[in-house]
């Protein structure tokens, strides 16, 4: 029938009865799940759930995003239920006294995007068996071509109340070729059906995606926000395609650099050893040079 989820039996839809059983307590780690069928962005649906007070731990799935949000004001879209798309509600500055938790230092936020990538590679390499590489800070690479993205937004506290973080993953799925968005920093697109995954089911796809995203966030907590003490730092540098890498960096202020990416610091910024100088950058555009 038309406009019913079961007209593209490649795309079935997602349950939301099914995913809450696995994935919110007491059975799994997350507090509270929302499943749209359509929605304009899952970051803007969950920043505006922090900005109301809402605890850590809402995560908001959408079956189609139609403004779906990338870093620099991009668009990212997908047709309905050939992708992922996924944002989840952290608060890192709030101590949780049940769980041993004192509050993350704002420095250290910036871990959390490279600790989605690392939770996104893993799921992706469990289910679909691809050799997924990261791109700091914020891209999934199949093959050299894009396959996802992370984009992490502050939300500011009221009443001295820290910052909550929104974290969210779009990941292509069964994208076809002529499905694939345009990339304006030239990266070339791909999904994971294209890229010749073994398993392009969502739902266990989702499911990997978020255990693994509450691992890595637990460990993360548990050592204070140190990306060193938890295994992070290193778990990232392990799957990182850009450190090592010749490449061209377009700085937030619209300045260029040009050097090699030696490593990722302590807050996890990016190094950057041009002729001049170490860069260390905690935002822009890094493109990779042949």
């Amino acid at each position: 029938m038309p406009g019913s989820p079961y007209t593209d039996l490649d795309r079935p839809p997602l349950s939301a009865a099914r995913l809450r059983r696995a994935l919110v307590a007491p059975h799994g780690p997350w507090r509270r799940l929302e499943l749209l069928a359509e929605t304009g962005s899952t970051n803007a649906d969950v920043v505006a759930a922090a900005r109301a007070g809402e605890p850590e731990g809402l995560v908001v799935v959408a079956e189609r995003q139609t403004a779906g949000r990338g870093r620099r004001g991009r668009v990212w879209q997908s047709p309905p239920r050939a992708g992922l798309a996924t944002s989840v509600l952290l608060r890192p500055g709030e101590a949780v006294a049940e769980r041993g938790w004192p509050p993350v230092p704002a420095t250290g936020y910036g871990w959390l995007p490279l600790l989605a990538g690392v939770a996104l590679a893993e799921a992706v390499r469990l289910l679909a068996e691809l050799d997924a590489r990261l791109k700091w800070p914020n891209d999934l690479l199949v093959d050299g071509a894009k396959c996802a993205g992370v984009l992490a937004e502050a939300v500011p506290g009221e009443s001295d109340r820290p910052p909550a973080i929104v974290v969210g993953v779009g990941l292509n799925v069964t994208l076809r070729a002529d499905e694939l968005p345009e990339n304006p920093s030239g990266l070339p697109a791909t999904s994971l059906q294209l890229a010749g995954a073994t398993a392009t089911d969502r739902d266990p796809l989702l499911r990997a995606l978020l255990r693994s995203l509450a691992d890595w966030y637990e460990r993360w907590r548990d050592a204070g926000g140190d990306a060193e003490a938890s295994g992070l730092r290193e778990a990232y540098l392990a799957g990182c395609a850009t450190v090592g890498r010749r490449v061209r960096v377009l700085l937030p202020d619209g300045r260029e650099a040009h050097g090699t990416a030696t490593g990722v610091d302590a807050d996890g910024q990016l190094l950057v050893e041009t002729d001049a100088e170490t860069l260390r950058l905690a935002a822009g555009d890094v493109l990779h040079l042949r």
